[in-house]
């Protein structure tokens, strides 16, 4: 028998355990054929802080786990001198730079840094092209790919090793260039790998969103479309556009667009102003979309998507109501959501991006003042 969807909330409560604190599941009521959302525990013990060299965690805008479970953290060490929300000069967290410093820290870290499971650092390195970035894979190679104003592939160790090419002006205007441009234009926003097809799929955020495919190994471009799946060139820019919550759904995305590629050969791209998730094939073509938390207004609710390991759920980073929804992900219903608004472990302040490991452990990354990375465990 289907249970009605009507709002009907059970809400677990946050309860003290060993190392952590289990962050309870609220559950939305849905049909008896949902799947149980996973309950995680909040893990206080990773990554093992402080972080050396007094440095310290800037906005986190990219996570990803390699194939040895080894977390990628990119974060933007330019929020060490301005903060990127507000426009101002930072002064809270520079004291160990002074001179004379006037107090013992902290100092600017470098951009990528990659823990292992215990919460230690191993790998450390500023990208090439010193711009903050937005986006970080890796690839089964062990290769890490960086998204800027462009891709950039680097060992893991930081030495690169190639980069995907991009127009000459480092801030074009809308319109300047054609909506169907077979480069970057923008910036990188989001992205992941179809390795088996040895195929790149990422978003530039020129024009407020375009999804672009190109080549692993030549690094050319394959193809693109827009939002619907509809060509590139059919992109109709209105600086003006809004989200709407009670009006029809806008015909090309509104901003902030990550995308990741399951195992069966669909391409989701989080639209984050519109509240909503759109579902291709890897060819382009238009499935379906869906919303999450769709009242949401201001920055959106989809941020950034990690997929369970049996892909039977997607996790979503939601910047404005500070949760992760647990979103089912063959009917796109929104399952639940764990933690909660708060600058204290276990919660969330902007929360910006997510990740899973192979143990579907979710790691999450935050900006503004939040400025760190932290670690759910499945609860057994």
């Amino acid at each position: 028998m289907q249970i009605s969807r009507v709002q009907l909330i059970k809400a677990l409560a946050l309860t003290s355990v060993v190392g952590g604190v289990v962050i309870g599941i609220v559950q939305t009521a849905l049909s008896t054929e949902s799947p149980k959302p996973t309950t995680f525990t909040y893990d206080g013990s990773w990554p093992r802080l402080p972080l050396p060299n007094n440095w310290t965690f800037e906005g986190i805008t990219g996570l990803a786990v390699d194939k040895d479970d080894v977390i990628w953290v990119l974060n933007r060490p330019g929020d060490y001198d301005n903060d990127p929300i507000f426009r101002r000069p930072e002064v809270t967290e520079n004291y160990a730079s002074l001179n004379p410093p006037t107090a013992m820290c902290c100092l600017k870290p470098e951009g990528i840094l990659a823990f292992d499971q215990k919460g230690n650092l191993l790998h450390h390195w500023n990208q090439a092209d010193k711009i903050d970035g937005h986006l970080i894979l890796t690839d089964k190679a062990g290769n890490i790919w960086v998204g800027s104003d462009t891709m950039r592939k680097y060992t893991k160790d930081g030495k690169l090793l190639g980069q995907i090419e991009r127009i000459s002006e480092a801030q074009p205007k809308p319109g300047q260039f054609p909506a169907d441009t077979p480069m970057f234009v923008g910036r990188v926003e989001g992205g992941e790998f179809d390795e088996a097809a040895r195929e790149l799929f990422v978003t530039d955020g020129y024009l407020r969103g375009r999804i672009l495919v190109f080549d692993m190994d030549s690094m050319k471009f394959k193809r693109g479309w827009a939002a619907y799946g509809k060509p590139l060139k059919e992109i109709a820019f209105d600086p003006n556009a809004k989200y709407d919550p009670k009006g029809s759904p806008a015909k090309d995305f509104l901003g902030h667009i990550t995308l990741t590629v399951s195992r069966d050969g669909f391409v989701y791209a989080a639209d984050r102003v519109a509240d909503r998730i759109q579902v291709y094939t890897k060819a382009g073509k238009f499935v379906r979309e869906f919303t999450v938390a769709p009242e949401t207004l201001d920055r959106g609710s989809t941020g950034g998507m990690a997929l369970s390991p049996d892909q039977r759920f997607i996790y979503v980073s939601d910047i404005m109501n500070n949760v992760i929804w647990i979103v089912n992900r063959a009917d796109g219903r929104t399952l639940g959501h764990f933690s909660f608004a708060g600058h204290s472990g276990g919660g969330l302040h902007w929360v910006h991006m997510v990740a899973t490991d192979a143990k579907g452990n979710v790691y999450t990354g935050e900006v503004d003042t939040g400025k760190r990375v932290q670690r759910f465990l499945v609860k057994q």
